[in-house]
């Protein structure tokens, strides 16, 4: 299966504190080609999470368009290496106006 930047997935979230993870929505964030070549993925989180905000928080705005059930936020703050093979399923894709958000997001958390 191919994925494509800002496509949205629903994979096993690996937590960045303890050797755990959670079935959750996540933004594909890697080129295609990662996944092509080397079966892997680079995913953001994606949450419902409203009691915080945290630097290089977005939030998503056209549900319908990115297969999302409840009002989220994708955390850039939050980004995990995954086999494509263990991608559940692909939910949606993100609006222009919320790839736009999302690439800002990208931009505030990135060392370059």
């Amino acid at each position: 299966m191919t994925f494509a930047p800002f496509d949205i997935v629903v994979v096993p979230f690996p937590y960045s504190d303890r050797l755990a993870e959670k079935r959750r929505p996540a933004l594909v964030v890697s080129a295609s080609a990662l996944g092509e070549q080397l079966d892997r993925l680079w995913v953001a989180m994606i949450t419902t999470d409203r009691g915080r905000h945290l630097h290089g928080d977005a939030q998503i705005d056209d549900l319908q368009t990115a297969g999302l059930p409840a009002a989220s936020i994708l955390r850039a703050s939050k980004i995990a290496t995954i086999e494509v093979d263990r991608v559940l399923r692909r939910a949606g894709r993100l609006s222009f106006a919320d790839e736009a958000a999302a690439t800002r997001a990208l931009r505030a958390c990135a060392g370059f």
